[in-house]
């Protein structure tokens, strides 16, 4: 069922962007000087998209290999947007002549702009994609007992190694982590992406990753795309990091008490963080820990003072539009980036390091983040 609707997305995608190939065909194949190119820019687009999306769905082709797959479907994805502004280009361009002269102008250079901005945004986009940076984030806690307050906690959340994030990267994303000398470190779920992607390798460099108390965490959707929950809390575990499944552990420093509950990944609107209530620790200041961010007003009801969460990519790509963000993640969930709060309860949601789709960050550049407990 997993496999089927995690190809669902890339089948609309495959049949939206042949059908907008089957259209500029039809447009330019009038033209005779233009035939043999339009015909042959049009099975290369199709081969293409075909070959992309079908390696989507992991198990109709078996014998690529995992860089070369990767890479094909993140082509796909992009000549479909791609497909999408040539289309609207295309489609004013040949609207033009039905308006007076500097309004045809004005169109033909629309439709150019339009071809062209998808694939320089992606273009920069990948670019940007591994530039991680260190984001220090203090969260006001009313009533923090004084033994907390100034506490850090480093989070570390949706690697997604693969050949868009290599090793080498993650370990640099690792030593910046370390270097926060945090109280309390973090690992927030999402280790790779697919079945094939090196998730030992990731497990190896996750091992280095040190706090004056230790390292706890939850696990993210890809451990359940890739059936690889039981086996990374196993090697996890091994490497003194603690997956929290639906089980909570304590911290104490000085006279107060740090109790850190974790749950696996919280299907979309499904009924959220059932029994968890009884991971709360009274007396303690109590933290949720999930992938999924939209569990926090259940979190806040069943009395956790804060929620720490990923998923999201803080959109991975971002526009703000008159102090507004625009991006995908916004029309599933209120809590895509940054430090939210509800009551007396707050919420913060990492951007995490990697990518998902479109190896593309704009305007949510990845982080390991940095929380400091400020008592109120």
């Amino acid at each position: 069922m997993l496999s089927r609707l995690h190809f669902f997305p890339g089948l609309c995608l495959l049949i939206l962007g042949l059908g907008l190939l089957f259209q500029i065909v039809r447009w330019r194949i009038r033209r005779t000087s233009w035939r043999r190119t339009t015909v042959a820019s049009a099975c290369g687009c199709a081969v293409l998209l075909t070959l992309g999306y079908l390696l989507e769905f992991h198990r109709v082709i078996r014998y690529f290999p995992v860089w070369l797959s990767t890479w094909l479907e993140c082509a796909a994805i992009v000549e479909s947007v791609w497909l999408i502004g040539l289309y609207l280009g295309m489609l004013a361009w040949r609207r033009a002549p039905e308006f007076r002269s500097p309004r045809r102008k004005f169109l033909r250079t629309a439709g150019a702009a339009l071809i062209a901005a998808p694939i320089a945004a992606t273009g920069f986009g990948i670019l940007l994609r591994n530039r991680i940076r260190l984001s220090e984030i203090k969260i006001p806690i009313p009533n923090l007992p004084k033994d907390l307050d100034g506490l850090r906690i480093v989070q570390v959340t949706d690697v997604h190694l693969s050949p868009f994030l290599s090793e080498s990267e993650f370990a640099r994303a690792i030593d910046m982590a370390n270097e926060t000398r945090a109280h309390v470190a973090l690992m927030t779920g999402d280790l790779i992406s697919r079945m094939g992607d090196p998730l030992d390798a990731c497990l190896k460099q996750l091992a280095r990753l040190r706090a004056g108390a230790g390292v706890v965490g939850c696990l993210g959707n890809h451990e359940i795309y890739t059936r690889s929950q039981d086996y990374v809390t196993l090697q996890a575990g091994r490497a003194g990091i603690k997956f929290l499944r639906s089980e909570s552990k304590a911290f104490r420093f000085g006279g107060a008490v740090i109790n850190f509950a974790g749950v696996d990944y919280q299907k979309f609107q499904s009924q959220y963080l059932v029994g968890a209530e009884r991971l709360v620790q009274p007396g303690a200041f109590n933290v949720m820990l999930s992938h999924n961010p939209d569990v926090f007003p259940v979190a806040a009801s069943q009395g956790y003072d804060l929620t720490i969460a990923g998923h999201t990519h803080g959109g991975q790509v971002n526009f703000e539009i008159l102090h507004q963000n625009v991006n995908v993640a916004r029309y599933f969930t209120p809590y895509v980036r940054g430090l939210y709060r509800e009551g007396n309860s707050s919420i913060y949601v990492s951007s995490g390091l990697g990518t998902i789709g479109v190896p593309v960050r704009l305007g949510a550049p990845p982080e390991i983040s940095l929380l400091q407990l400020c008592a109120t």
